[in-house]
């Protein structure tokens, strides 16, 4: 089993902002625009260094999409940045009317996705947005599991052209994957190579998925673990090989389990290789307010989860 280190705990924010500084380095017809976060979504050297190209447009999202819209007619790279509660259930309207409907090369950025914004509640966190966003035609859809992986899909967006949704975190979790490892949208990454079951995780759950792997394999289970940061479009090619391969499949995603990654690769299965799947995500409800910790915990999104749910899927094999 290939070993996976952290490196040091980070926050996926901090991987955005830093992606950010350097596209602003490189890339002059990236702009920034902001929704009274710049702290929260680390936007604050982007600022301080390209204060001609960062636009504070202040608690208007709805606002905000739509000069995203407007600035890449003439040829800017716009990139967006709120809460992913902000991002896409606020702004549907302006995202598939300006945006998706018309094809501009937007690129919408969401911090404090899912429950792991913790203490702020249910009102802002938000579950449905990969769902949201993914039935949009022509809406790509990333998300991202550390620091590293942040900042390197930060940077390959900008030269990735039609509309985006990047999905990331507030809290610090394990930055393992290696900082030079290529961001490819639409390609799954091999994290473990197993025979036994497919367990294809996304977001915070990889390194969830990972620690999960090496419990399983004390039990003499092989788990192959599959980092899914693109959601849409899917690679559909990577995951109908390892489930050959191993005949039984456990999704993992901090998200509704309606309308996200595990329905994503059902409906891959449906169509091509029906296979029996469990899903780690959350039962169709909303969140409440806890520490990350409390959350993912009461709501079955951690390494335990996945372990259960794999022990139940082999049985249906």
């Amino acid at each position: 089993m290939k070993k996976y280190t952290n490196q040091g705990s980070k926050d996926t924010r901090s991987g955005f902002g830093a992606g950010m500084t350097e596209l602003g380095q490189k890339n002059e017809n990236v702009v920034a625009l902001c929704a009274d976060l710049i702290g929260s979504l680390k936007f604050d050297d982007f600022k301080k260094n390209h204060p001609e190209r960062f636009f504070q447009i202040g608690i208007a999202e709805a606002n905000m999409i739509g000069i995203a819209a407007g600035l890449t007619i003439g040829g800017k790279i716009p990139f967006t940045g709120t809460f992913a509660n902000f991002s896409t259930g606020r702004v549907y309207d302006q995202i598939r009317q300006s945006v998706a409907y018309s094809d501009k090369n937007v690129k919408i950025c969401a911090s404090h996705a899912g429950l792991t914004l913790g203490e702020d509640g249910a009102t802002h966190q938000i579950l449905e947005d990969i769902g949201l966003m993914k039935m949009l035609p022509g809406m790509t859809v990333i998300n991202t599991c550390d620091y590293n992986q942040t900042k390197a899909a930060t940077i390959a967006l900008a030269d990735h052209h039609g509309p985006a949704y990047l999905r990331f975190g507030r809290p610090v979790v394990p930055n393992f994957t290696p900082a030079d490892e290529p961001f490819v949208i639409g390609k799954a990454i091999m994290l473990n190579e197993g025979t036994d079951v497919t367990i294809i995780a996304t977001g915070h759950l990889v390194w969830e998925a990972l620690i999960a792997a090496e419990a399983l394999e004390a039990k003499g289970i092989s788990a192959e673990v599959i980092n899914i940061h693109t959601i849409k479009p899917l690679d559909d090619e990577a995951i109908l090989k390892s489930v050959a391969k191993t005949g039984c499949v456990v999704t993992a995603e901090e998200h509704n389990i309606l309308g996200g990654l595990g329905e994503s690769v059902s409906r891959l299965l449906a169509l091509n290789a029906p296979t029996p799947q469990e899903f780690v995500a959350v039962n169709d409800s909303f969140g409440e307010s806890g520490t990350p910790e409390q959350l993912m915990e009461k709501y079955k999104l951690n390494n335990q989860a996945i372990v259960q749910a794999v022990e139940k899927v082999i049985k249906r094999k």
